[in-house]
């Protein structure tokens, strides 16, 4: 599993918990996060353990949007 800067990844009872990891920022989406957040979800689709994929944010907001900063 590669090292993530952005979001979490777990593998829980046969799903997979995404967590975006920006809370200072809302969850704000950055480009890099996004490319994060497909190889995340590349890796839980080739994963045959993988039934259930959830999304989620830290601290207060799931997401403000995108960063265009």
């Amino acid at each position: 599993m590669p090292d993530y800067k952005e979001i979490l990844y777990q593998k829980q009872r046969g799903g997979v918990l995404i967590t975006l990891n920006r809370p200072e920022a809302l969850n704000a989406i950055t480009r890099p996060m996004l490319k994060e957040l497909h190889h995340a979800l590349d890796e839980a689709e080739a994963d045959p353990e993988i039934r259930a994929v959830v999304i989620t944010g830290a601290g207060r907001a799931f997401s403000s949007g995108f960063d265009q900063a």
